[in-house]
């Protein structure tokens, strides 16, 4: 199996932060995406990182 690409990580970030937003009125749910999504963007990161190496 192969690891998602930094690409990919950044899309799946950007796709929970615009679900983050719809949820205006469940705030718990909100906060849930966002930190999903930070995950997502710290993954991200450490890709690239390897990718330099």
């Amino acid at each position: 199996m192969s690891r998602p690409t930094a690409e990919q990580a950044l899309d799946n970030a950007a796709r929970l932060l615009e679900a983050a937003e719809l949820e205006l009125t469940n705030l718990p749910l909100m906060e849930r995406y966002d930190e999903l999504a930070s995950s997502w963007l710290h993954y991200a990161g450490l890709a690239v990182d390897v990718d330099r190496t």
